[in-house]
């Protein structure tokens, strides 16, 4: 599959990007989006994942991952498109992998597995997912234990 993962990595810490980007296919395959699909990474510092938080959501201090959806999706209902139009544009995806280091540190988890599950939280959110609500959470951490698996990641 050849969706177009977009990965700008603007900070220090060690990633590694092609696994990010085989995440992030991989969960879009799954979800049934077409190849014909583009979706933005953004790997930045705590300082400016705070600012994001602060500027977008009103919430103070940084965060592991946010999401930024071009249009409201629903899980399992995917946007027809035009093969021969452009590409379906489904948002992007903000990290702070130095947060979810020390995050992961804390839990005791890898940080690897935690890194993972932040790329397919984040892009399960763009396509329409959500953990605000119990039952809604139960569905959404299964999935993400599913995808995980299938990309050899373990969720915590």
């Amino acid at each position: 599959m050849s969706v177009a993962v977009i990965l700008a990595n603007e900070q220090t810490d060690r990633v590694d990007t092609a696994e990010l980007r085989l995440i992030a296919e991989t969960v879009l395959r799954e979800e049934g989006y077409p190849e014909s699909t583009e979706v933005t990474i953004l790997l930045v510092s705590e300082d400016e994942i705070a600012d994001y938080n602060a500027r977008y959501l009103s919430k103070e201090g940084p965060t592991d991952v946010l999401s930024f959806p071009i249009e409201d999706l629903t899980p399992g209902s995917v946007p027809e498109i035009d093969p021969d139009g452009p590409p379906l544009v489904i948002g992007d995806v903000v990290i702070s992998p130095s947060y979810v280091q020390r995050a992961a540190a804390a839990m005791g988890v890898a940080y690897e597995d935690e890194m993972a599950l932040m790329v397919a939280h984040g892009i399960l959110h763009l396509l329409g997912y959500d953990h605000e609500e119990d039952d809604e959470a139960v569905v959404m951490e299964e999935r993400e234990r599913q995808l995980l698996t299938m990309v050899g990641r373990r969720r915590r």
